[in-house]
């Protein structure tokens, strides 16, 4: 019989239901029968308990939330009956005995990536157009449509194909509602550069009029990018009075990598005869430049070399018991075999703190996560907001009431080896293990951290289904239930519902996600994401966003 409910930790008060439970219904565990007194929603918590006011409400073996009012045993959680609370935390010198999984499946295993003159390899190949302010948005976006239309990289032919067929049925008097949405080639298989996977214009709304402090950072943010492992070139448009200037630009690249030698083209608006020419010059010179840039080929690489961030966005109730668990399994796999993995979303590691800063390989490192973690809910405090303000209406409609549990769940994507290094935003990673990364919750703002630290996969857990991706960091969608797989295929990858329906276990889901990996790193599988130009760029102005 199928299990219909799950305490996840031996210490927990609540158990989640894995599918839609009556009111009166009675669910055996632990040698005793609770019986329900509301109808329990799939994803949602009961308590094992009768509760008085004020108890601590305990998932995951942490403390999550405090009920409001007495509740009898039984009880469906909600947010008009428990509150968010979160443990106190701190450093305390405990010493973490890590146990590595078995690797031996994946030994002597390699990917195909590209080599870079600095020792990284890329697992992608792209050629970036960067703005230096908002100003040149509007000329990236006439380059793009000419250089991606042209050179084989848009997505947006069958769309074009469809308004042109709409166009032409309105013309003729025919009914638009029977035109059909046709099929067109890959992408790919119309590449000039077969050896560029794309070219990507990384455009944002600063460089100019906020704070000097906002646009310092944004400096550093484009910087990762034009040094980032997947990127072979970067085209510069800078409009010339704006607060990020080309030399300090110059500067922050050599900074983070003395070594970088890519080739960096850069145009200024005001020193230009006229728009024409310098769009004309920019599209000329990049076209001459990406024809060296596709003389890269892929060449085996050892699985020490892959850099995976692992990040979750419109969770629900199962994220943390099917596909983030897989997730931080895959994550294990990867510090064991040598590879790094940035964990991030620091509004969402609230209430977990203790057991990241126990799992931290020396004092330094601790204090530098508790630092930045207090640092960051006293910033958003002072706008009005904190961490406990983090889950979202959809979030909680499927489930995560509070912000601990939300936080919880979330965590499990990390796995469970030692933290390595902790990273302030756009800091690079440079150690093999779980390096924690400062950014926002927020999918998007995320994503563009991840990547600034040098991630070149990301591991995308969703519940409800999110349409995010990345310029240059190919994203792997995980659905955490079968539901959302099958109706959202053309955004999901990897469906981890056969967790829930005790089909598989976490750990073979974990090695089939980590052998998607390779495919994706090696250039054999396209992420859904990839395919659909879902090139999602946001850069963090900092204590402003969960």
């Amino acid at each position: 019989m199928k299990q219909r409910a799950l305490q996840i930790h031996d210490k927990d008060n609540v158990m989640v239901a894995l599918t839609n439970l009556k009111n009166g219904e009675a669910i055996e565990h632990a040698g005793k029968s609770c019986v329900l007194k509301d109808n329990i929603p799939a994803k949602h918590k009961f308590f094992l308990n009768d509760m008085q006011p004020d108890d601590a409400v305990i998932m995951y073996g942490t403390l999550v939330g405090r009920v409001l009012f007495a509740l009898p045993m039984g009880s469906l959680m909600t947010t008009a009956n428990t509150r968010h609370a979160a443990a106190e935390y701190g450093y305390r010198g405990a010493t973490y005995h890590w146990q590595p999984p078995s690797v031996q499946k994946f030994a002597g295993r390699t990917f195909d990536g590209y080599h870079r003159s600095d020792g990284r390899v890329g697992t992608s190949n792209y050629w970036i157009f960067l703005p230096t302010v908002f100003c040149e948005n509007r000329n990236l976006d006439v380059i793009r449509e000419a250089l991606q239309n042209e050179l084989g990289y848009s997505v947006t032919g069958k769309y074009r194909q469809y308004t042109h067929a709409l166009a032409e049925a309105f013309r003729e008097g025919k009914n638009i509602d029977q035109v059909e949405i046709s099929a067109v080639p890959e992408p790919k298989e119309n590449f000039l550069f077969r050896n560029i996977d794309g070219i990507k214009f990384l455009t944002h709304q600063g460089g100019c009029g906020g704070t000097r402090q906002d646009s310092e950072m944004l400096s550093r943010l484009l910087a990762a990018y034009a040094d980032h492992p997947n990127v072979a070139g970067v085209t510069i448009l800078s409009l010339g009075c704006q607060h990020v200037q080309i030399p300090d630009f110059l500067e922050d690249i050599k900074n983070r990598n003395p070594t970088f030698n890519k080739p960096v083209l850069v145009f200024e608006q005001q020193q230009s005869q006229s728009e024409e020419q310098l769009i004309s010059d920019a599209i000329r010179k990049t076209f001459f430049a990406m024809i060296e840039a596709n003389k890269q080929e892929r060449r085996p690489a050892p699985l020490t070399e892959l850099c995976i961030g692992v990040k979750c966005g419109g969770s629900d109730g199962f994220s943390g018991i099917s596909a983030n668990p897989a997730v931080g399994h895959c994550a294990d796999l990867v510090v064991a075999l040598g590879g790094k993995i940035l964990l991030a979303e620091f509004p969402e590691l609230c209430g977990v703190e203790q057991e990241l800063i126990d799992r931290c390989t020396n004092k330094p490192i601790a204090s530098k996560f508790i630092h930045l973690m207090r640092t960051y809910d006293q910033q958003a405090h002072q706008v009005g907001s904190g961490f406990y303000m983090n889950p979202s209406p959809g979030n909680i409609k499927d489930g995560l009431i509070t912000d601990a549990i939300k936080s919880a769940g979330a965590a499990k994507k990390g796995g469970t080896s030692p933290v390595v290094d902790v990273l302030d935003y756009t800091e690079p990673a440079t150690k093999a293990g779980l390096n924690l990364v400062c950014t926002p919750g927020n999918d998007v703002e995320a994503t563009t951290g991840k990547a600034a630290s040098g991630a070149t996969l990301i591991l995308f857990t969703t519940g409800l289904g999110t349409p995010t991706g990345n310029p240059v960091c190919p994203v792997i969608k995980l659905a955490t239930n079968s539901a959302l797989a099958r109706r959202m295929q053309d955004i999901i990858d990897i469906d981890t519902g056969p967790i829930i329906e005790g089909e598989i276990s976490l750990e073979q889901m974990g090695e089939r996600i980590l052998e998607y990996c390779i495919l994706v790193a090696s250039g054999k599988v396209t992420p859904k994401a990839v395919q659909l130009n879902q090139d999602d760029f946001i850069p963090w102005k900092r204590g402003v966003s969960l």
